[in-house]
């Protein structure tokens, strides 16, 4: 599924809006700030109320701590989410019932001189369906899915969709 660009219809229907608020906390003073590139590190929690905070930093690539969520995973990890909830929730209403899924996805990022982007993501959903349910239409709602993505739809690169729709064995 390739990635689309949305006109201005799309944004004039602004029927709700949601607020989301994080703290990002900066973790990394080793004592003398960012006296120097090397002499701080990178890592940061990442906290909103009510939820567990989540250990970030840098990629390693930039001297980070290859243990902790870099904003690059979460960025994949969003996409991942975002495209799962919807296919769940159509899958649910067109009938077609998802026993099982898993999504293994990669995000790909170009670093130049100026400055860094994210070339692609890639969704690669494992999804086991009930048996007797209808596979091609699984396979659509994936489509449909990303049409709806909210991460999807912010993005200003691609990201496609090579899902596999298993049917269950009757039992």
């Amino acid at each position: 599924m390739a990635h689309k660009e949305h006109g201005k219809e799309r944004d004039k229907e602004h029927r709700h809006e949601h607020h989301y608020a994080v703290t990002v906390r900066w973790t990394g003073n080793r004592g003398t700030g960012t006296s120097g590139y090397r002499d701080y590190g990178r890592d940061h929690i990442v906290e909103a109320a009510g939820k567990p905070a989540i250990p970030g930093s840098a990629d390693p690539a930039f001297r980070g701590d290859a243990a902790r969520w870099n904003p690059e995973d979460l960025l994949v990890a969003s996409a991942s989410a975002c495209h799962k909830l919807w296919y769940l929730h159509l899958c649910a209403d067109a009938g077609v019932a998802v026993l099982d899924y898993v999504d293994e996805a990669q995000g790909t990022m170009i670093d130049n001189a100026q400055a860094g982007r994210f070339k692609e993501i890639v969704l690669r959903p494992r999804v086991t369906i009930r048996a007797g349910d209808n596979r091609s239409l699984a396979e659509q709602l994936h489509h449909n899915a990303h049409e709806q993505c909210y991460i999807a739809n912010s993005v200003n690169f691609p990201i496609r969709c090579e899902p596999v729709v298993v049917v269950a064995e009757a039992a």
